[in-house]
């Protein structure tokens, strides 16, 4: 599962993380279930908070919100970032 922050005025990436990622992969071996989208989503939040952002706006690109990407959007709220 891959998530990233991107600024859509200036057509940037601000951040990108994947359950691959060392941060990720020590919570949880399998990139492919809920508790990693939980844990893609606790540290993708934890950096967008250090970098000052608290304000984004979730898009599910189209998936069924239920199961990773259910996971992934209360982990990103539980770290701080309003949607």
């Amino acid at each position: 599962m891959q998530a990233q922050l991107v600024d859509d005025v200036k057509s940037v990436t601000i951040l990108s993380l994947s359950t691959l990622a060392k941060e990720v992969k020590e919570k949880n071996s399998f990139g492919g279930n809920i508790k990693a989208a939980q844990a893609l989503g606790e540290a993708l939040a934890a950096l967008a908070v250090k970098k000052g952002i608290q304000e984004i706006i979730f898009d599910r690109c189209g998936y069924v919100y239920h199961g990773r990407v259910k996971a992934l959007a209360e982990a990103l709220r539980k770290g701080g970032l309003v949607f």
